[in-house]
């Protein structure tokens, strides 16, 4: 009896670390639920330098030093990528931002509801996109409306033209043309969706980062923080080298393409920071 009582005695104790391994396996392959939150810091720099306004000074490709007074731009339509090629979107609704380098709690994208699990990589627009562009009042609230208070007098929307600047840059350079009030400025705002009535330049852009080896674990008590840089010398230096000297004014203009083609090099990811509540 001694026999058999200890051999169902260790029949029952293999049975139970078993079922221990096995629960413990099948745990790993549940996927986590609930939701999070993830938060994209855009930090704006000038190659190795961080980008300081009013006082920095940068040399650009061609050779030419500048001082940045003002960069703003949209940031919209965002795209949480998984690395099976399958992507969370942000509602549309909640997902138009306007970054401007002279309040930094702007640089602070939060996005919230994210489904839990693991992104490897993240999908946005530079601009906002024609839809929205034209869609009725009701529906540009925020950082959208055209009439903002909170722009004063820094608007990123031409009433005059009725649409959104996507990237505003401006600064001075002793290389820029001297303009009407004797000042050497220069203004870059690009804008233009493509056209509503008839077909104009599309400035548009849309960016997509991979975080390398890193992996955005997103759950009710884990909250990535995505550190993206926006370099805003490859503004001057990208597929087309752009001179301040030749071209101090750019707006509405056909040439305004080639500095959005730029400016869509300009971000790249660098780290992130995950805060477990």
């Amino acid at each position: 009896m001694k026999g058999l009582s200890y051999s169902i005695y260790s029949f029952f104790v293999a049975f139970t670390f078993s079922a221990f391994l096995l629960a413990c396996n099948n745990s790993d392959d549940v996927p986590p639920t609930g939701t999070g939150e993830v938060t994209l810091e855009f930090d704006n720099v000038a190659g190795t330098k961080n980008l300081v306004l009013g006082s920095g000074t940068y040399q650009n490709a061609a050779g030419e030093s500048f001082t940045v007074d003002i960069l703003n731009y949209f940031v919209s339509n965002i795209k949480l990528l998984r690395a099976d090629g399958t992507h969370y979107t942000v509602p549309q609704d909640s997902s138009y931002f306007l970054i401007r380098e002279a309040e930094r709690e702007s640089q602070f994208v939060k996005l919230k509801n994210i489904p839990a699990g693991e992104y490897v990589g993240v999908e946005f627009v530079v601009g906002v996109d024609s839809l929205r562009s034209v869609s009725d009042i009701s529906k540009r609230t925020g950082v959208l409306d055209p009439a903002d208070a909170s722009h004063e007098g820094n608007s990123m929307y031409w009433s005059w033209n009725s649409g959104y600047i996507f990237l505003k840059m401006e600064g001075t350079s002793p290389q820029a043309q001297t303009d009407a009030a004797g000042n050497r400025k220069f203004r870059y705002h690009i804008g233009g969706f493509g056209g509503y009535s008839a077909p104009t330049f599309n400035n548009i852009r849309t960016v997509r980062l991979q975080f390398g080896s890193d992996k955005a674990q997103v759950s009710p008590g884990s909250s990535p923080e995505i550190h993206l840089l926006a370099d805003i010398l490859k503004i001057f230096n990208g597929p087309t080298q752009i001179s301040l000297a030749t071209n101090p004014t750019v707006m509405v203009s056909p040439y305004s393409t080639t500095i959005a083609n730029n400016y869509l090099n300009m971000f790249s990811y660098d780290h992130m920071h995950v805060h477990n509540d």
